[in-house]
């Protein structure tokens, strides 16, 4: 064969494994040089030719960078993780509820506030998260407040009942986690609410 013919046939091989290469680039890339580098010289006694595992000469690779997530996965991500955030801390104590645009607490969670300021004066070093939370309606900022309000009520009466300031600290969610989803008047009574972390 002429050498002419021998370059036609190792062009084609090339091509082809480029096509190849290109057609599986998940981990690698080939990459053709015009001309070899050259070989680094190697240490005395070591075996000639390329080592296990390396390049034949003249070609070079390079591991690819991992693709970028799609938009869809990047998403449905970030509604797990803000779903981790929001999610409900389980509470030892049960929660009390508030009547619809109210703050006051009501006489039937007096008993519910006693058991949690016994359990905060028998524990001294235990610190307690008050959560503030409404229904749906109103405005974001409206319900941020009233939460607040709702959280703030609850933490003044366990003061009242002996319970450290210091050992109480509060927030307000207002109707960003809701405890029921629905849209009627059941679901809003159950959302209207405090609710107690021990932290």
């Amino acid at each position: 064969m002429s050498e002419k013919g021998v370059l036609k046939w190792g062009a084609l091989v090339l091509a082809g494994v480029m096509v190849f290469a290109v057609g599986c680039a998940k981990k690698q890339t080939v990459k053709s040089t015009e001309t070899a580098a050259p070989a680094a010289a190697a240490p005395p006694g070591a075996p000639s030719g390329p080592a296990e595992g390396a390049a034949p000469e003249g070609i070079v690779t390079e591991k690819m960078k991992p693709e970028a997530p799609k938009a869809e996965e990047t998403k449905v991500a970030a509604a797990e993780a803000g779903a981790a955030v929001t999610e409900e801390k389980p509470s030892v104590f049960a929660d009390i509820h508030f009547e619809f645009d109210k703050s006051n607490i009501l006489g039937s969670d007096k008993p519910t506030l006693s058991k949690i300021a016994e359990y905060m004066k028998k524990n001294g070093g235990a610190k307690l998260l008050i959560e503030g939370h409404c229904d749906e309606r109103g405005t974001a900022e409206y319900n941020m407040a009233l939460g607040d309000r709702r959280a703030e009520s609850a933490r003044k009466y366990l003061v009242s009942l002996g319970v450290p300031a210091g050992a109480l600290s509060m927030v307000s969610f207002g109707k960003e986690k809701p405890l029921d989803p629905g849209h009627n008047e059941e679901a809003w009574a159950k959302n209207r609410r405090a609710h107690f972390v021990l932290k």
